[in-house]
């Protein structure tokens, strides 16, 4: 109740931005913030459960006492948070969350921010806030009786205990697969909608705990001279004007429909279209006939919500955290639905699973797709996989939904069969338990789902007029069991088709090394839209392109050319692995790009 009482006052004090929302979507803030709410309660509820044991077992524990200072305490540093996030929100733009931390250091320059606070006004909130704290608190004391008679202090201890272990529920936000995160609030394409569904102490304590794992390494260079060598491959990132580039027009149409698919761990191992095992990937492999094929692609990390980030917005990984675990930040990331939303195209993005997973579902909504498709959206005999629908379904769903879809679209299709734990509802085309021939059969199953979709889909009036995009999320270490830091885990492919491409180009094959980052410029440049709000991305097309990619493992990263490659770990401050050709140039290079990508994420 108290939270909710908060969030009334949030939106009462940024009234000018709540009166833009209609009664439906003021009521879903409340509705959708419910369970962060109830995460940070059970949170702050642990320690009352816990003295309640401890008071069962011996009586002579003030317990009451206790409970009160610990309530009153708490109770007025929530009070104090929650009213200094009303301010920090109209002059930043975010809820809280870790940022003032930056601030300690400077207490003049914080005193000097909120000269222009209306503090009457907040202390007055604040001490109204604790007043209807502390009449809840008396309501619920209130009613705590004392233990009924042959109701003994070992049986009250077993039941407390009992109590606190279903705290889990409410402290998940439910009994989901995935615990609760920004995602499960962000509803709306409203920025101020989901922002206000948020639970601000929840996500100072959410914003703590991924600081503390995100720890940037100490520079390599001084920074001049990481821009100079990042300048040449990145130039607008850099602040550098933009390299002269020119490159062949590939598609029939200035303006095709484009149907963005993204392979759940599709390693380059298993396509045999760019130097991997043949079988496994028939649909991919003739495609690549027909398409414009990429065979030097490296992904920009490991995991699925990075690799979404890196191929959407353009935008590098981080060694040791994810930015997509930072809505405040993504929200200030190019995005590939916004540019081509705003040239006119309608979109939808699909995906078979759970959008919170990872924090995905704050990025997509913020990325301004009109129709989101997951899991809840499933019938519940379609959701026969434990991530959600398989890519059957999924695929079956779209091609009903784009005989529907104005054009031109940008739909966005992000599979998952191909995922742990490998189980597809097909027969084995490879046999055994192994986890490289499950996860063959995963892949197996994907591709054939893909070549079913698409024998269907060149029949459809759109297709003619689509340009796909096929590319992997991230690579896999099966088959192989390849390194964490292994180049060939980082190896994905990458591939243009469908009607939209011109007959001169397809089958053509390009040998550029090149990362997923790049995806999204060389894209909007067929579609001669501007890219230069991509600064982390370059046109793979473009005449004559630096050959190099950079990627990020766990506290590391390599850099790929073609001499060859070299990882450095961050932990030692060594390079861990350099093939002999391999330059000392590649290896600064490969430090300064970390060095200033991971100063860009900071600032964000």
């Amino acid at each position: 109740m108290l939270f909710g009482i908060s969030r009334a006052f949030f939106l009462g004090y940024h009234h000018e931005a709540a009166s833009q929302l209609d009664a439906a979507t003021l009521l879903a803030t409340f509705g959708y913030g419910l369970r962060l709410d109830a995460s940070a309660v059970a949170y702050v509820s642990i320690v009352p459960f816990v003295l309640f044991v401890g008071w069962s077992l011996w009586p002579r524990f003030p317990f009451r006492q206790v409970v009160a200072g610990y309530t009153a305490a708490l109770g007025t540093f929530l009070a104090v948070l929650i009213t200094a996030d009303l301010e920090l929100y109209r002059t930043w733009g975010f809820r809280l969350d870790d940022t003032p931390l930056q601030y300690l250091s400077s207490p003049k320059e914080m005193a000097a921010s909120a000269g222009t606070a209306p503090l009457g006004l907040l202390l007055g909130l604040l001490v109204l806030l604790l007043l209807m704290g502390w009449g809840l608190y008396k309501v619920v004391l209130g009613r705590l009786a004392p233990l009924a008679e042959g109701f003994g202090r070992g049986r009250a201890a077993l039941a407390g205990l009992l109590y606190a272990a279903l705290l889990v529920v409410p402290l998940r936000g439910g009994t989901q697969q995935i615990p609760v995160n920004q995602s499960d609030v962000y509803f709306s394409r409203i920025a101020f909608a989901n922002h206000a569904a948020l639970n601000a102490p929840w996500n100072l304590m959410s914003a703590l705990v991924l600081r503390s794992r995100a720890k940037p390494p100490q520079p390599f260079m001084p920074d001049s001279t990481a821009r100079r060598l990042v300048a040449g491959i990145y130039p607008l990132a850099v602040g550098a004007p933009p390299l002269p580039q020119t490159s062949p027009a590939v598609l029939t149409k200035a303006r095709p429909n484009v149907l963005f698919i993204i392979l759940e761990s599709f390693t380059a191992k298993l396509v045999g279209s760019v130097g991997g095992e043949r079988g496994v990937t028939p649909t991919l492999d003739s495609l690549a006939r027909t398409g414009l094929l990429f065979t030097d692609i490296y992904a920009a990390g490991d995991r699925s919500q990075k690799g979404l980030v890196a191929l959407l917005s353009g935008y590098p990984n981080q060694p040791t955290t994810s930015i997509i675990k930072y809505p405040r930040k993504t929200e200030q990331l190019p995005h590939l639905g916004r540019s081509l939303g705003a040239a006119g195209y309608r979109s939808h993005y699909y995906y078979g699973g759970e959008l919170a997973f990872a924090n995905m579902k704050s990025y997509v909504q913020t990325a301004g797709y009109e129709q989101i498709t997951e899991r809840s959206d499933f019938a519940l005999a379609e959701q026969n996989s434990k991530w959600g629908a398989h890519d059957g379904v999924l695929f079956t769903r779209m091609l009903r939904d784009l005989k529907k879809q104005p054009q031109p679209f940008f739909v966005t299709a992000f599979t998952l069969s191909s995922h742990e734990p490998f189980t597809v509802p097909m027969k084995d085309k490879f046999p055994g338990t192994s986890e490289a021939n499950l996860f063959r059969n995963s892949v197996y199953y994907t591709d054939y789902s893909l070549g079913k979709f698409l024998q269907e889909a060149r029949k459809q009036p759109w297709y003619a007029n689509t340009l796909l995009v096929l590319v992997a999320d991230h690579g896999h270490q099966q088959p192989g069991n390849s390194a964490n830091q292994a180049a060939g885990k980082f190896h994905i492919p990458l591939l243009l088709a469908g009607g939209a491409i011109r007959p001169e180009a397809r089958g053509r094959v390009v040998g550029t090394i090149g990362s997923q980052t790049d995806v999204a410029a060389t894209l909007l440049r067929q579609l001669n839209l501007p890219a230069n709000d991509f600064v982390w991305s370059r046109d793979l097309l473009a005449a004559n392109p630096i050959p190099f990619a950079y990627y990020c493992f766990n506290d590391g990263f390599g850099a790929v050319s073609p001499a060859g490659l070299m990882t450095y770990d961050n932990v030692s401050r060594q390079v861990w692995e350099r093939d002999p050709p391999v330059t000392k140039a590649q290896v600064e290079l490969g430090k300064a790009m970390q060095q200033l990508t991971l100063q860009d994420f900071e600032q964000k």
